[in-house]
């Protein structure tokens, strides 16, 4: 973590161009996860996304209670 704050001091545009990769590749891994699981069901190609987003809300409204 003290990588990243130092990162984040030092290299803004390049911290900023790696928290944008990963988040990108981390919301295409969960997508394609949630395929993977949902796709014997024979559902519409959208739900994956709707059930990834749909997840991080509960979990984002979640850590706001908890504060």
């Amino acid at each position: 973590m003290d990588y990243l704050r130092q990162l984040q001091a030092e290299r803004p545009l390049l911290f900023w161009i790696v928290l944008a990769v990963a988040l990108c590749v981390g919301l295409r891994i969960m997508v394609s996860l949630a395929a993977l699981l949902l796709g014997p069901l024979g559902l519409p190609s959208w739900t994956p996304l709707v059930v990834v987003l749909g997840g991080l809300v509960l979990v984002a409204r979640r850590q706001q209670r908890s504060r």
